[in-house]
């Protein structure tokens, strides 16, 4: 079952700081020659990459704009508000009344957005829970209270009711949750366990991206420790998120010099080449089409019962498959 059309892109918003204002915060001056735009969806335009000054975009709400400046923002096309459901299958780990958690297969979108209208993890779950799934989140993603990248495979909690779906929201504001991911990354890390820091913001340059930002940007920390290397060439780590920022272990990494494998976004070519490996092993690498990223632990408060509830899910087979493909190579290798 399709979405409906979305409706046109808006037009753009353009204007010019006046001549005789005095220098001003950019989401200040956006709100006062955008009025029909409220602050806080002036600061998320901001944020996502979508306001420029003098033809530049600028990310970090608090920078300055001068004079005879000219502001245009560009709000993003519409997405219609009532997703359908659709028969998605689900790998439901536990489920109550309150709430579930899935393992996310890689692939799936977890809520509708421009160029992802259905087959997301919405429209599943609209199917399978039907009026049982909280709308606090808003009609686009009811029951979401968090979610992984469309490509990371692994473990989320859906809210199935207002109650759960605050009280669930409180622990992922105060980062209590105990997330750990498992991660294949390029080159060899080290020291064999620490802390990645960093604030995370849109990366001026290209919105698409996060980035380690100088200015701006939110407070994010990962904690990571070695499981495996695979020789030089790559290392098996688990991380786990003192913060909760978007592509947090993926910039993080990145930013370390250690570019999450097959990572579409932010990869880089490897330092340590591949002309050795053999042409089946080269191959299966060259080619793994997502970031080898899995949320394989998720532990937290049950929102109703106060009970701690944990869960962990395996290592998908596309990722073990690569696991064994740099053990192949980390031995001839050597």
């Amino acid at each position: 079952m399709s979405m409906p059309p979305v409706d046109a892109p808006p037009t753009p918003l353009s204007a010019t700081w006046p001549e005789d204002a005095s220098v001003a915060r950019l989401d200040k001056a956006c709100a006062t020659i955008f009025p029909d735009l409220s602050r806080s969806r002036l600061k998320a335009l901001i944020e996502d990459g979508r306001v420029t000054v003098n033809g530049g975009t600028l990310t970090d709400p608090s920078a300055k704009v001068k004079p005879g400046q000219n502001l245009c923002v560009a709000p993003p096309p519409p997405v219609p508000a009532d997703p359908l459901p659709e028969d998605i299958p689900l790998l439901i780990v536990y489920e109550d009344a309150d709430l579930l958690v899935l393992n996310k297969p890689p692939g799936l979108v977890v809520h509708p957005a421009a160029g992802n209208l259905d087959g997301t993890l919405v429209n599943a779950l609209l199917a399978h829970c039907g009026d049982g799934l909280s709308g606090i989140g808003g009609v686009k993603r009811p029951g979401i209270v968090h979610r992984i990248d469309k490509d990371t495979s692994g473990l989320m909690v859906v809210a199935k009711s207002d109650a759960a779906h605050i009280g669930l929201s409180a622990q992922f504001a105060a980062h209590s949750l105990d997330r750990a991911y498992t991660a294949v990354v390029w080159g060899y890390v080290t020291p064999e366990s620490g802390d990645i820091t960093g604030n995370i913001g849109r990366n001026p340059k290209d919105r698409k991206k996060m980035a380690v930002v100088k200015s701006g940007g939110k407070t994010a920390l990962t904690h990571y420790r070695v499981l495996e290397r695979f020789g030089r060439i790559a290392t098996l780590v688990e991380c786990r998120l003192a913060t909760g920022r978007t592509h947090q272990i993926r910039v993080h990494f990145t930013e370390y010099d250690h570019t999450l494998v097959g990572d579409p976004l932010y990869g880089r070519t490897p330092r340590h080449g591949m002309k050795n490996f053999p042409d089946t092993v080269k191959g299966f690498i060259d080619q793994f089409p997502r970031q080898a990223l899995h949320a394989h632990r998720i532990g937290f408060n049950h929102p109703i019962s106060n009970n701690f509830l944990c869960f962990e899910a395996p290592l998908p087979t596309d990722m073990e498959m690569l696991i064994a493909a740099f053990r192949t190579a980390a031995k001839i290798n050597t």
